[in-house]
């Protein structure tokens, strides 16, 4: 036993007042998540070997008539699902029978503990963060399914959900994509405006549209370098929560850039986020993993571990959309 396994049972309590709101606090640091969270998307689930996300992809028979025409019934598939594996990430949270001894006395224990978690909730949030724009292949596999993987650069490549969108067919599965090749097409404060028009218009059905474009620093500052001063208008409830924002078209504008920005060079993406969702499991979303006395056995420690298991998931492709711009080569060294 060791020395100091009395205090596990303070740190396991100083960690779960702390976890209550951490996953609040994860939302707030990045954009899209606060939009999933404030549009009622970050949805738990209860188990399962996968998260699945039900897909209404085509339309029910038809038929214009008059008097005794016959009214075709062929009971066409219209419905089907995306299968997205659970990812888990955790963040361990140790102290140890000598860093005890030197920070003796209640108060500054409490103070170490305190110390630790934070640093643990920071790593926890930028994680998932940088995990919300990955293919989901980073940690051989393990990482967040993000928005390289759901909206594609090359959108007819790849399988999504368990869905290949390259089959003939799952077109339905596949977003819009406006990728800038050649030196030539570089976007410019001329002819951003123009390119974010028409893959807008591209990711528009009706009323439903995007609702919130996230850009790389420099997509922004030429989007941003593009309007005059009657243009510049802001979302006052992003900016009130930290976001700096533009408007176009009544989406928000974000850039996810700057120290600590994950968004992908060259990148802005055009998200319906009604289609998008968080989906944690109910018992693993930023909580205390299993005992919460965790002694080392052949350690003078104790140990504790915040863990969350759950994927970001999609149940509409067409309507997401991705512009990304030519990047000049860098020159080898």
């Amino acid at each position: 036993m060791t020395v100091n396994a009395n205090f596990s049972n303070v740190l396991a309590i100083t960690l779960e007042s702390r976890t209550k709101t951490l996953a609040d606090n994860v939302s707030k640091n990045n954009a899209l998540l606060y939009r999933l969270d404030k549009r009622g998307n970050r949805k738990t689930v209860s188990g399962g070997s996968k998260i699945v996300e039900e897909l209404a992809y085509g339309e029910s028979d038809y038929t214009w008539y008059s008097g005794y025409d016959t009214i075709s019934f062929t009971n066409p598939e219209v419905f089907s699902a995306a299968e997205y594996a659970w990812k888990l990430l955790a963040a361990p949270v140790g102290i140890s029978g000598e860093e005890l001894l030197q920070n003796s006395g209640e108060e500054r224990v409490i103070d170490l503990f305190e110390a630790k978690i934070s640093n643990a909730e920071t790593t926890l949030r930028n994680q998932m963060s940088a995990g919300i724009y990955s293919d989901g292949t980073g940690s051989s596999g393990k990482q967040l399914t993000g928005l390289k993987a759901l909206v594609a650069d090359d959108p007819t490549t790849g399988t999504v959900g368990g869905i290949n969108r390259a089959t003939s067919g799952n077109e339905f599965w596949r977003n819009q994509a406006d990728v800038k090749a050649t030196a030539a097409d570089k976007l410019t404060t001329a002819t951003i405006y123009g390119a974010m028009n028409t893959l807008y218009l591209k990711c528009s059905r009706g009323t439903d549209r995007p609702d919130l474009i996230v850009a790389d620093d420099t997509l922004y500052s030429l989007y941003e370098g593009s309007l005059v001063a009657q243009q510049r208008f802001v979302n006052s409830e992003l900016a009130d929560a930290g976001f700096q924002n533009l408007k176009f078209k009544g989406s928000d504008v974000i850039y996810d850039g700057g120290m600590g920005g994950y968004c992908p060079e060259g990148h802005m993406y055009f998200l319906n986020t009604k289609y998008l969702k968080l989906r944690p499991h109910k018992d693993r979303d930023f909580r205390l993993i299993g005992d919460r006395n965790r002694v080392a056995i052949n350690q003078d420690a104790v140990f504790a571990i915040i863990g969350w298991a759950g994927n970001l998931t999609m149940n509409n492709a067409e309507l997401q959309g991705v512009l990304v711009d030519y990047v000049t080569p860098t020159s080898a060294s």
